[in-house]
């Protein structure tokens, strides 16, 4: 299956095959063994180059969560939060030219990516945010987690408050 995927203002064409219990992951001509193996409700755990000799093994365990739209997703990995639009092959091109904006339009919605609880909270309703700066600090798996904007915009609404436990999924932060 071919995707088009978006990560920031990057658009790359990426095509993945199952052979066995692998991955094989061709992103922009390079290709890639990936093994990801399902680790919790929203996580996995991803070694990527397994069984290849030229490539060094990387581990990596990531969290994802639905985001805005459909084909939105909000990947947290190494404690960042990475806005992704994945979408059918050539439908970003079919987008553009169809006068709208390969970036998710509407409100983004900043979810928990997995259980755990709120230490803080960095904004409030009405505040103006530029991309990437920190919303809510989430501890899970005794890690704090800085959830930060996609894009720039305005807090919406702030649905949680410091102390209070969440589930993976529930919606923190709505910013426009």
């Amino acid at each position: 299956m071919t995707f088009d995927v978006e990560i920031g203002n990057t658009l790359r064409t990426v095509t993945v095959h199952r052979k066995g219990q692998a991955l094989h992951v061709d992103v922009c001509g390079r290709a890639h063994i990936v093994d990801a193996r399902r680790i919790g409700e929203c996580q996995w755990s991803l070694l990527v180059g397994a069984g290849e000799t030229t490539t060094p093994v990387v581990s990596v365990d990531v969290a994802l969560a639905a985001g805005a739209t459909p084909g939105a997703f909000d990947v947290h990995l190494a404690g960042r939060m990475i806005p992704v639009q994945i979408r059918p092959a050539g439908a970003f091109g079919r987008q553009r030219r169809e006068g709208g904006s390969a970036a998710a339009a509407g409100p983004q919605r900043v979810v928990a990516p997995m259980p755990g609880k709120i230490v803080r909270v960095l904004v409030k309703a009405g505040d103006e945010v530029k991309a990437r700066q920190g919303l809510v600090v989430v501890e899970a798996m005794k890690m704090e987690n800085e959830l930060r904007a996609a894009r720039d915009g305005r807090v919406r609404d702030v649905a949680v408050a410091e102390g209070q436990s969440v589930e993976a999924g529930a919606v923190l932060v709505i910013v426009e």
